[in-house]
Formats: structure tokens, C-alpha cells, sequence
């Protein structure tokens, strides 16, 4: 439990807000007791202010010191974002669940940069919902091997000392072994669960860059070291782990940097401790350029690189710069072991032919993440709410 509460001292809120609905839920109760010095400030709307179309600097890392515990009223779960570009990138079949939103660390390049405009961080109170959304899913599609992650619009674990929802998940998907459940994180929390029962279907991911990258990019976040250390714990405990190196980032020495980072991997972990390893280039939103000049100067390797507009209006680096970086670690990694299971996230067919030489469907191992999956009840009526105005 010491572990634990020395993961609650790293997390820095400044003010607390709760929903009146919130009140009396789990989460609030749990979160108030992890913070029992800052008082709670009643919120039934939006606290400081209402949002707007684009943060000021200040006020965007204000946003990361400040916490509301508020029910959502929308859907938790849906598709990858990658799922409706399928034209253009192959898709691996990720599901999602947002149980938040908004990122207490401060990545250079995160693309919530673009996306979230909020004034405070949000944890959503009202989990037993969402977890009925799941089940209601199991009904019938329980026997199908959905991936399901938390760690879209926030990072899964940063905030979990305080909330325990990853003991909650855990336990729910125990009775669901087909499913897989993964956390994705850039924190080393990972003691409040470590203990937890589970049914061998959990996976807690890393996003790992070398530690250059880490620490001149990813503000706030736990070190490479420590990362790699929590996914030991997190092994030697009979979960999965999975590595995710993503946002790539291309800077001089760049190959003396990523083969260093392959090689720590591999001297820690085999394939066969190994999930996935996904990897992916830095890419954003045109617009998101601005904030980041912004916020963070010409000093960063993000806000100084040359990119082009690609797939699906986003920035990114040249073809070219994207098939190196995928091939030498690729190669550094297979230079290792032959064995590690590799893909592409939210690239084209054509990257995969030119870095892997194979599409997803002709990779062995790859085949159960790619194969098509039905279309869910629940996104064909969201798409009907929104096609009749319905939604907002």
C-alpha cells in the first residue's frame, strides 16, 4: 500500500470540483479520501468557465491541475478513430472506453491538443453505466475477441491511484475471456492493481520513446526506466504487456537513440512476455502546430519538424522518413529475435508493404487483431441518433 500512496504524491490537483450527482458515487468517495487535504468545490456546470474554442497556454496547463468528477450522459464505448479511415489505414479492430477525458501529463505532441478544449480534467463518475454498456455488449458479442482500451482521450492509468478503476475492469473482464482489456499509459502506476484477480486477459501497455525523447517531449510522464520497470512488475504478476512506440520522432542520432531503446526492450523482455508492439510516426492536426509553438517554442523537436499534409488531413513526416524509421527498428528488433509481433498504427497499406513487406492478414500472430469484426447494435443506433439530429 506504500507504493500506492507514493503514486497518489506524484499526482499534483490543485482544485477539486464534483457534479452534485457525483456526490455519493464510488469514485468521488475514493477520489476525496486519495486527497483529503483539498476540498471539494460543487460544480453542476462547467467549472471556470464555459469552453472555448481554443485555450490560451496558461490556461491549457491549468487544465491539468484541475479535476471534475461529473457523471457522462453520452455512450462510452466505440470504435477506434482508426475504424472510420479504413480506406486509407489499416485498422486492427481497437475498441475503446472513455471513462474520462483530458491528459494530467503534458506530452509536446499529444493530438488532445486539437481535440479537447476542457478547463479541467474529467473523470466520470458514473462507471456502473458504462459497465452495463459492456455488458449489454457481452450479451452478444461475448464470444468475439474484442479489444477493448481506455486510453484514448486520456491516459489510462496517470489518474488511477485516485479512482481504482482499473480494479474494476479487471474484475468485470474475469467473466469475459474472450475480451481483452488494455490499459495504455506513460505513468509506472501500476501497484493499486497489481494484486487484483484476473483471467490472463489483461494487457498494460506502454508508449516508450528513448529517453531523450522522454525527457525533452513528454513533460510530467514517468521515465523510461521506470516504465520498464513497472512493466516487469507487471509481467512477473501474469499480466500481458504490450509497448507502443508511438509518436516516433525523427532528430539527429535518431538511430543511435531507437536502437538503444530496442535494445533495452529486448534485454528485459522476450516475445513471448510481449502483447504487441505496435509503432506509429508523430502526426497531428494542422491547427494543432499553433498551440504547440505556443506552449512549447522552436526548442522542440515536435514544433521544429518538417511535415506534410497525408492521410486523413493530418500532418506528417515524408513517406520516405516514415518507411526509415519503421525499417530500422524493425529490423533491429527481428536482429534480436525473429519472433516479436509487430505492427503499424494508423498507417497505410502501402507503408506495410514497403516496411514489413506483408499486409496485417498475411502476418502470422497478426491475423485475430485485423480480422474483420460485426458491426455492433450500439454504433448503428449512434449513427441513426446522429444521421436524425439527435445527438449533439
Amino acid at each position: 500500500m506504500n507504493s500506492v500512496l507514493q503514486s497518489v504524491s506524484k499526482i499534483q490537483i490543485d482544485r477539486l470540483f464534483v457534479h452534485p450527482e457525483a456526490l455519493d458515487t464510488v469514485i468521488c468517495q475514493r477520489v476525496a479520501a486519495a486527497l483529503p487535504d483539498l476540498p471539494i468545490e460543487m460544480a453542476e456546470q462547467t467549472p471556470l468557465g464555459p469552453e472555448r474554442d481554443r485555450l490560451s497556454a496558461d490556461e491549457y496547463v491549468r487544465s491539468k491541475r484541475s479535476l471534475w468528477l461529473t457523471p457522462f450522459r453520452g455512450t462510452f464505448f466505440k470504435r477506434c478513430p482508426g475504424a472510420t479511415q479504413k480506406k486509407v489505414l489499416n485498422c486492427c479492430n481497437y475498441h475503446v472506453l472513455n471513462l474520462g477525458s483530458q491528459c494530467n501529463f503534458d506530452c509536446s505532441y499529444c493530438y488532445l491538443q486539437s481535440y479537447l478544449q476542457h478547463k479541467t480534467l474529467k473523470i466520470y463518475t458514473n462507471v456502473d453505466s458504462a459497465l452495463a454498456e459492456l455488458r449489454e455488449m457481452a450479451q452478444e458479442h461475448g464470444h468475439l475477441p474484442f479489444r477493448v482500451g481506455t486510453g484514448e482521450i486520456m491516459d489510462s492509468l496517470s489518474l488511477d491511484p485516485l479512482t481504482l478503476v482499473s480494479r474494476d475492469l479487471i474484475a468485470f473482464f474475469a467473466n469475459y475471456p474472450k475480451w481483452t482489456l488494455e490499459f495504455k499509459t506513460k505513468s509506472d502506476f501500476v501497484d493499486q492493481f497489481l494484486d487484483a484477480p484476473h483471467a490472463g486477459n489483461v494487457v498494460v501497455s506502454w508508449s516508450v520513446n528513448p529517453a531523450e525523447i522522454v525527457n525533452r517531449e513528454e513533460h510530467g510522464t514517468a521515465r523510461l526506466a521506470e516504465r520498464l520497470a513497472a512493466a516487469r512488475r507487471c509481467r512477473n504478476r501474469g499480466f500481458q504487456i504490450a509497448f507502443h512506440l508511438d509518436p516516433m520522432i525523427y532528430f539527429p542520432d535518431w538511430q543511435l537513440h531507437y536502437a538503444e531503446l530496442v535494445d533495452q526492450i529486448t534485454s528485459q523482455f522476450s516475445p513471448d512476455d510481449v502483447n504487441v508492439i505496435s509503432m506509429g510516426a508523430l502526426r497531428f492536426q494542422p491547427e494543432q502546430r499553433f498551440l504547440m509553438k505556443e506552449r512549447f517554442g522552436l526548442k522542440s523537436l515536435v514544433t521544429s519538424a518538417e511535415m506534410w499534409p497525408s492521410e486523413g488531413g493530418k500532418l506528417r513526416y515524408d513517406f520516405q522518413i516514415r518507411n526509415q524509421m519503421f525499417d530500422f527498428v524493425i529490423q533491429r528488433f527481428r536482429g534480436h529475435n525473429s519472433r516479436w509481433r509487430i505492427f503499424l498504427c494508423m498507417e497505410t497499406p502501402e507503408t506495410w508493404i514497403q516496411s514489413l513487406q506483408q499486409t496485417p492478414m498475411q502476418v502470422e500472430g497478426l491475423r485475430d487483431l485485423f480480422r474483420p469484426l460485426p458491426k455492433l447494435a450500439l454504433e448503428t443506433e449512434v449513427a441513426t441518433q446522429v444521421t436524425n439530429g439527435v445527438q449533439s
